[in-house]
């Protein structure tokens, strides 16, 4: 994303995609660079709790306990599948590089796998987990995803084995409220509801062997998502406290004592932020926030570039496609 760059308005081919979503029962699509919305989506049969855009520019948004799949450059508010099976809120949402296949996460203790390929769009897999799923990240390989529950478990899930090859507790029964996996492979994080931030290397023999580099106190009240950056230079987490909070990770250095540099704290909103997405070349953020309000921050100023203003209750989940 550049701050020259165009992005769309109703319809057709777009550079960048940003999707907005939370408890007003909306999705609400965004010019990124004017600020002007230019789309909305009526979701009647709950909140939104995560939105995804797939690689061939569908949008996936969670709800309680549904999933629905829109295309994103039609005018219709019709969505072309459902995804019916869990049986609670659906916390977790991701996809395969290729879109082949979705993954989610719900309250209702399961992680599911659905083919994307069937006009049906099937649950494929299920994984039970002993608590309510908060996150699920996939890792670059494709074949595996970690998943984080209330109950403070981190899960490796083998999708080649079908089994569950690896679970740590790293800090007792506290909730897990994030995970995000580096995309060059080399450390997972993960956030939970203390404000602790633990960071974890992975082997390259043995994608399922943990070996906690470190904990550290990233907030003082819940950490509500942690993301690695595409260029796996930086993490963001984001706060109940009303501040983002941008460290500098270091993925390469990974026998000094520390992985992380606090490098800007982010304020401005006024209540929980509750997501946040980077864009294409890790020079932006989007975040959204309980304060009904979106916001594009500009990562070498520390500032706001632009604001999101729209929604009538808070705005939860936050999706940008860029392809600069």
């Amino acid at each position: 994303m550049s701050k020259s760059g165009s992005s769309g308005g109703g319809g057709g081919s777009m550079e960048v995609i940003l999707a907005t979503a939370g408890y007003d029962h909306t999705i609400r699509f965004w010019e990124a660079h004017s600020g002007v919305c230019y789309r909305t989506l009526q979701y009647a049969d709950s909140q939104v709790n995560k939105i995804e855009i797939t690689p061939h520019k569908y949008l996936a948004a969670a709800g309680n306990p549904h999933v629905r799949l829109y295309d994103v450059n039609s005018k219709s508010a019709t969505p072309l599948t459902s995804f019916e099976g869990h049986s609670g809120n659906v916390t977790a949402l991701g996809f395969q590089k290729d879109g082949r296949w979705m993954f989610t996460g719900s309250e209702d203790k399961s992680v599911k796998i659905w083919d994307l390929r069937t006009p049906s769009g099937g649950c494929q897999r299920e994984y039970k987990c002993d608590a309510a799923v908060n996150t699920v990240a996939l890792h670059p390989n494709q074949a595996e995803l970690i998943s984080g529950d209330q109950d403070g478990n981190i899960k490796v899930w083998d999708l080649t084995a079908d089994k569950c090859s690896r679970e740590v507790t790293p800090d007792g029964d506290t909730a897990m409220r994030s995970v995000s996996i580096a995309p060059n492979g080399t450390v997972a994080v993960a956030a939970n509801n203390d404000g602790s931030v633990f960071v974890w290397r992975l082997a390259a023999e043995d994608t399922s062997r943990f070996d906690l580099l470190e904990k550290f106190t990233a907030h003082k009240n819940y950490i509500l998502k942690a993301a690695i950056s595409p260029d796996s230079r930086s993490l963001a987490t984001t706060s109940a406290d009303k501040t983002i909070r941008i460290w500098d990770l270091d993925t390469k250095g990974l026998d000094k004592d520390h992985t992380y540099t606090l490098n800007k704290t982010l304020t401005g909103h006024q209540r929980w932020v509750w997501d946040c997405v980077f864009s294409a070349d890790s020079a932006y953020l989007v975040t959204a926030s309980s304060d009904q309000s979106a916001r594009l921050w500009d990562l070498a100023q520390g500032e706001p570039i632009r604001h999101y203003n729209g929604h009538h209750k808070a705005v939860v989940c936050v999706a940008l496609k860029d392809y600069a």
